[in-house]
């Protein structure tokens, strides 16, 4: 049997993109009527055979977000996807969301999304396991992964510099006169929850600051489930570099309840500049990660992999500020 025609077939012949083929045979606008007819030509030519309505068109991009993520208040993923939404509009696509449960996940069950071919392209936003990500990469293509990277897969990412992020609110830490200094995420549960205990362990160990393993804390069960009691140590440090603000949130919370007072006897700093972090009292020091730039890197990368499917691996990665509010304390 012969393969089927598609759109990367026919813009590879007109000398166009994957997009403008999309266009001109929907009869949208963005083009000369000289390019639209040489590409509906060329189309019939190669005996190209549209999708059925029911079938996913090639603007159609699914978003894959674990519910462990989705926290119903709001949370930093809920503001990427809406970033994601407004960017690739400009583009003439439209998103379709999926949470996808733990359940599922352990089993490689796939979307609905991929099994009903709802979607031409899937972005997977929050990690989810290697194995995971290769089933997915096995059932769609292209895939963009945002918010982490697989390291030994080859599939296009776009994240937020942690490292670079969490050795600069260490270092300010350090500014603020903080020499005992305590990390709070679960390490391997996440890349940029290793790459942010990476920047942190680099800002400890050119400062000559000492790393008590007592005071670098899990913020998770094994499920990735954030509802768990904080296993604080006897002797507290004097601050906590937590890998992101729900984290920092969490950890004031319960210090709270436990007699401490933030950021007088605990100082506290998060990660990612969303909601919550101005909401808490007190409102949370933080690396802003800018969503909207990294919802346009994301469109740019699935964009350029539609137009070009085989074009090298990129991985992308958006610097974040550093924005002082009230959760910490200068000390002597």
């Amino acid at each position: 049997m012969a393969k089927a025609v598609t759109l990367s077939d026919i813009a590879k012949v007109c000398g166009t993109s994957t997009v403008t083929v999309s266009k001109a045979l929907s009869n949208k606008k963005g083009m000369s009527d000289e390019l639209r007819e040489k590409i509906k030509k060329t189309a019939d030519e190669m005996g190209y055979v549209p999708v059925k309505s029911s079938d996913a068109g090639p603007n159609t991009v699914g978003v894959l977000i674990p519910e462990k993520f989705m926290n119903p208040n709001g949370s930093f993923y809920w503001a990427m996807y809406n970033a994601l939404v407004k960017v690739l509009d400009t583009h003439d696509y439209y998103c379709i969301l999926e949470t996808l449960s733990q359940e599922n996940e352990n089993a490689l069950v796939m979307p609905k999304l991929i099994t009903d071919n709802r979607v031409y392209s899937l972005i997977s936003l929050g990690q989810v396991s290697a194995e995971y990500v290769r089933e997915l990469n096995r059932n769609i293509r292209p895939l963009l992964l945002l918010d982490y990277y697989l390291p030994d897969e080859d599939i296009d990412s776009v994240i937020s510099n942690g490292f670079k992020g969490s050795y600069r609110i260490t270092n300010y830490l350090y500014s603020m006169g903080h020499r005992r200094i305590g990390f709070v995420g679960s390490v391997r549960a996440t890349s940029s929850i290793m790459d942010r205990y990476m920047g942190f362990l680099r800002s400890m160990m050119e400062k000559g600051m000492n790393v008590n393993n007592e005071w670098v804390l899990d913020d998770r069960d094994e499920n990735g489930n954030m509802d768990i009691r904080l296993n604080f140590p006897a002797e507290m440090p004097t601050a906590f570099v937590c890998n992101c603000d729900e984290t920092a949130f969490m950890v004031i919370r319960q210090l709270k309840e436990k007699g401490y007072r933030v950021p007088d006897d605990v100082s506290v700093v998060g990660y990612d500049n969303y909601l919550i972090s101005e909401v808490c009292e007190p409102p949370i020091t933080t690396i802003s990660v800018n969503a909207k730039q990294m919802a346009e890197k994301a469109a740019d990368a699935l964009l350029e992999r539609i137009a070009s499917p085989d074009k090298a691996v990129s991985s992308v990665s958006v610097d974040g500020e550093l924005v002082e509010k009230e959760s910490v304390k200068r000390i002597r």
